[in-house]
């Protein structure tokens, strides 16, 4: 067994490096420290809305609905964001919120 500077695995492994995300409309906030959750939301939105992605389920779990406070907090704040809601029990429940983008073209229609 090689010691840890060694093996390859961990010296791939990073903890501040850039996480990319796949741009899918999902986003699971378990992956990321709390205090991170109002910078990584508030960019996946950013990017999704330039990939013309407009519908994005944010996965914040149940547990105590500290997450969910956070981010439903945050949504309104958030210039591109034309609304949002609870998602359904089928796709989430209380767990997720859906997020509907402005289009990128919504600044010039005004």
């Amino acid at each position: 067994m090689g010691s840890p500077e060694q093996d390859p695995d961990d010296s791939e492994l990073e903890p501040e490096a850039p996480v990319e995300l796949p741009l899918d409309g999902n986003l699971d906030l378990h992956l990321f420290h709390p205090r991170d959750v109002k910078d990584v939301v508030t960019e996946y939105l950013w990017a999704c809305r330039q990939k013309g992605v407009l519908d994005v389920r944010i996965i914040h779990g149940k547990g105590s609905g500290a997450l969910r406070r956070t981010v439903q907090v945050l949504l309104p704040k958030l210039p591109e964001v034309e609304s949002f809601r609870s998602a359904s029990e089928s796709d989430g429940g209380w767990g997720a919120t859906w997020v509907r983008l402005k289009p990128l073209d919504y600044d010039s229609q005004k």
